[in-house]
C-alpha cells in the first residue's frame, strides 16, 4: 500500500498592502452598516427642557426608532420640528384616531367618557392649563393627540401651537434610555 503524501500549499509572505486593503474593507462595511442602522433604523435623542418630568428629564438620550410604527396610546415620541414650536418635541400620545378627549373640571383626562389612569404624570392639569382646544374633541384620522407628563409646564396638543399632530410628523417612538447610566433602560 502508498501512501500519498499531501504537501502543504506554501505560506503568502506577509504583504503589508493587502493587508491594509483587507482592513480598509472590513472598516468600510462596518461603517455602512453603522450608517444605515442609525439613519434607517434607530436614532439617538437627547431631552431638552421639562416637559416630559418626572419620566424624562432634561439632558436624558434615547434610542428611537419609527420602523414599522403604528401610533398607540401611551407612547413616548418624539415630534419633528413641523409641529408648531420649530423644534423636535418628545410627549407621550393620549388620543389616537377616532377617539375622543376631554379635560374634565378637576383636571383629569378623559378618552371616550372615561377617565384614564395616569401614574406618570407630574401633577394634574390646573385650571390655567386647559388650553386653547374646545372640548370634548375628537380626534381625526390620521393624527394623534399628545400631552407631556408634566402637565402645568408642557406645551402640547391642548394648545393651538402645537395642535393636533399628524402621524407624518411623528420621527419615532421612544424605546430605550442610553443616559444617565443610572435610568438605564426601556421608557414607559
Amino acid at each position: 500500500m502508498s501512501e500519498e503524501v499531501k504537501e502543504l500549499p506554501e505560506k503568502e509572505p506577509f504583504n503589508l498592502k493587502k493587508e491594509l486593503w483587507e482592513w480598509a474593507k472590513a472598516i468600510l462595511v462596518a461603517g455602512v452598516i453603522v450608517f444605515i442602522i442609525f439613519h434607517f433604523i434607530i436614532q439617538v435623542v437627547t431631552v431638552k427642557g421639562e416637559s416630559m418630568l418626572p419620566t424624562l428629564e432634561e439632558g436624558d438620550r434615547l434610542i428611537i426608532s419609527d420602523l414599522f410604527y403604528t401610533p398607540s396610546y401611551g407612547d413616548i415620541v418624539i415630534l419633528s420640528e413641523n409641529t408648531g414650536l420649530d423644534e423636535a418635541l418628545v410627549k407621550r400620545i393620549i388620543a389616537t384616531e377616532g377617539q375622543t378627549i376631554d379635560i374634565g373640571e378637576n383636571g383629569e383626562v378623559l378618552i371616550n367618557g372615561k377617565q384614564i389612569a395616569e401614574p406618570y404624570i407630574a401633577e394634574i392639569i390646573d385650571d390655567s392649563h386647559h388650553g386653547d382646544q374646545t372640548y370634548p374633541l375628537t380626534v381625526p384620522e390620521g393624527e394623534v393627540f399628545v400631552m407631556g407628563d408634566n402637565r402645568n409646564h408642557s406645551t402640547d396638543s391642548r394648545f393651538s401651537d402645537v395642535g393636533l399632530v399628524d402621524e407624518d410628523e411623528i420621527l419615532g417612538r421612544v424605546l430605550f434610555r442610553l443616559l444617565p447610566l443610572s435610568k438605564i433602560g426601556p421608557v414607559d
